[in-house]
């Protein structure tokens, strides 16, 4: 059974909590690094992304990857995914100010392309919320499933482009018609990015309003076709490497 963590407990501890920087990660094109962090006396891990780690790109404004981590976030619960890990914004932190989201413990060999039947089933939730995200670099080592089989979503530095820039390995569902639920999650996320909306002014401290409208675009989208989007034929579709 799927066990969600108390959001408002590791959002506090994150925000609050003192950082002990105990490692990097060095598979990335940003620096990441593996952190521990204490508060009120309870220590845990977390994953630090600093704004001065990022590689510069050419299509998304700079300085804003650590943002789009916590936007993210914001999105999964706003919307009831519920699957990117707590991700708060640090602005003082050991490298300068960055993103701060909660480690999840999972093995690292077990992933999309391992993953057995049913847990290939529950991807569709993943690729619904890629596609309103538009997520440009979900590989299949960025789904986890922990210890208590709930499963998580990592790395969105890349996510909420105003052009049409989805690139996944998840393309099983593509054509699938929405159900009724997915139908109705969609509707509520287009209510809470309306104007008015609480994941709306929420977002706009790491979103610009354009990359807001363009969310709500791709929903409105998704709502009238009704089905799970194709990959697109003329821009690259498939994240490299796809692990």
């Amino acid at each position: 059974m799927s066990v969600l963590p108390d959001q408002a407990v590791l959002l506090e501890h994150l925000r609050l909590g003192d950082i002990h920087v105990t490692g990097q990660f060095m598979w990335g094109s940003n620096y990441t690094f593996l952190c521990e962090v204490t508060y009120q006396d309870v220590t845990s891990k977390a994953v630090y992304k600093p704004v001065r780690g990022e590689r510069p790109l050419w299509d998304f404004p700079s300085e804003s990857l650590a943002g789009r981590e916590v936007a993210a976030y914001l999105l999964s619960e706003a919307g009831g995914w519920h699957m990117v890990p707590p991700t708060i914004y640090r602005q003082e932190a050991p490298a300068g100010p960055g993103s701060m989201q909660w480690y999840v413990e999972h093995d690292p060999d077990y992933h999309y392309f391992s993953f057995n039947q049913a847990d290939l089933a529950r991807t569709r939730a993943v690729a619904l919320f890629d596609a309103v995200a538009n997520n440009t670099d979900r590989k299949a080592g960025h789904i986890l499933v922990d210890e208590n089989d709930h499963m998580w979503l990592i790395d969105h530095g890349v996510c909420f482009h105003i052009e049409p820039k989805l690139r996944t390995v998840i393309w099983d569902f593509a054509g699938e018609a929405l159900n009724e639920d997915e139908i109705a999650q969609l509707e509520g996320v287009k209510a809470t990015l309306s104007a008015g909306g609480a994941l709306r002014e929420q977002l706009a401290e790491y979103l610009s309003m354009r990359e807001i409208q363009a969310a709500i675009n791709r929903v409105n989208i998704l709502l009238q076709e009704g089905i799970f989007p194709f990959p697109s034929e003329d821009r690259p579709h498939m994240p490299w490497p796809p692990v």
